[in-house]
């Protein structure tokens, strides 16, 4: 099964995907008019089975709902939410250990924190 991990935020939506069981991140996207665009062409380019939503509590929760509820419409694969209860705390770590250049943060945290969604999904 390949699967698309989305951790979705109000500017940026970070993604990753699994092929063959190897998890690997993509660029975040913009949250924008043409997000749904985007994500049914990454859908297609990695031949996605399932879509996990990252979903976290509170007021955002009610937003991430009505992100997945507009997904839902626009693709016929089940899309599922996780909770992502301190992913980002558990990305932080991963990019800390992993990055020398601080300056990528902003452009990676978000896909390393879609990462850390899709392996708990997967169960790995």
């Amino acid at each position: 099964m390949n699967a698309l991990s989305i951790d979705y935020g109000s500017k940026r939506i970070g993604l990753a995907y699994s092929l063959n069981g190897f998890i690997s991140t993509l660029p975040a996207i913009k949250n924008d008019d043409s997000v749904f665009t985007n994500i049914q062409s990454i859908i297609i380019q990695y031949s996605i089975d399932q879509v996990f939503v990252g979903l976290s509590e509170g007021d955002f929760a009610v937003k991430t709902k009505k992100f997945v509820a507009n997904l839902q419409q626009k693709t016929t694969l089940p899309v599922e939410t996780i909770e992502e209860a301190i992913s980002t705390i558990e990305a932080n770590s991963i990019f800390k250990n992993n990055q020398k250049n601080t300056r990528k943060y902003k452009e990676t945290i978000d896909s390393i924190a879609a990462a850390v969604i899709l392996r708990r999904a997967l169960g790995l």
